[in-house]
């Protein structure tokens, strides 16, 4: 079952019909599939060697960048059949669909998007804005090395969140401090867009009347179940949830995070 969004309505389920090609930029194969919405949606699959903790950074901090104002393809839960696997030649694909039954997380594909080429839509607002959703959420991933960033239509639109919310993947010996991670200094250093951000004090001042508890709740109630595997001190859904929220809104309560901060 999925999680209801803030107006009482889950993420769209929608089933695989056919998957048409790998995506093998990254480490996790995921793949450009069609869906019977007739939509076509890059999937990452709870299979992968990065686990569903990467699908739940998606969810939380996509639907975040949403509610702050930032652009980001819309997400769905796709229902993918194993048996559309006996259709693939490629072994490591198949392998993947067998070991993904059910729920996976698709992300709305935006054809003819090309990446980002130092050319910044929005201005340097929007480079703020980008910079401070990847502090908040310590997000690791936003290099040359790698953007993650899309020019579509003239807009610039943040995608792969998945390298958020580090914190997660120490829960395996149980849910760790909140208040070490509020803490936890960001190096904006490699960030594509330190050096094109203008009016980040203003953006985080704007942004934390945004980004209160309620919105928080909103976005960490959008992750399906089936995602939030159990750790010690969390062995519920629920109780899974309250450790999300309690990490953010320590995070949320300091500065150390925010590049420039006095600290």
């Amino acid at each position: 079952m999925t999680a209801l969004d803030p107006a009482g309505e889950p993420l769209p389920l929608v089933a695989v019909t056919r998957y048409v090609t790998p995506l093998r930029e990254g480490g996790s194969l995921p793949g450009v599939v069609e869906a019977e919405d007739l939509g076509t949606y890059v999937c990452k699959f709870r299979g992968a060697g990065q686990g569903a903790r990467v699908l739940v950074a998606e969810v939380i901090v996509g639907e975040l960048a949403r509610r702050i104002g930032l652009r980001t393809p819309r997400l769905v839960v796709l229902d993918v059949d194993p048996a559309i696997a006996r259709y693939e030649a490629d072994e490591e694909v198949q392998d993947l669909l067998n070991a993904s039954p059910g729920e996976n997380l698709g992300i709305d594909f935006l054809p003819g998007a090309f990446g980002y080429d130092a050319s910044l839509p929005g201005g340097g607002e929007v480079a703020a804005a980008v910079l401070w959703l990847d502090a908040f959420c310590a997000n690791v991933d936003r290099s040359w090395r790698n953007p993650n960033l899309l020019v579509w239509h003239g807009d610039l639109w943040v995608i792969d969140h998945g390298a958020a919310l580090y914190f997660h993947h120490a829960w395996s010996g149980g849910v760790t401090d909140p208040d070490r991670f509020a803490r936890q200094v960001w190096s904006s250093e490699d960030h594509v867009l330190a050096g094109r951000a203008e009016g980040l004090d203003a953006v985080d001042e704007r942004l934390s009347g945004v980004v209160t508890e309620s919105l928080l709740r909103e976005v960490i109630a959008l992750v399906p179940e089936v995602w939030l595997e159990p750790v010690p001190g969390a062995e519920t859904p629920q109780a899974l949830r309250e450790a999300y929220l309690a990490f953010l809104l320590a995070r949320l309560g300091t500065r150390q995070w925010l590049p420039g901060a006095d600290r």
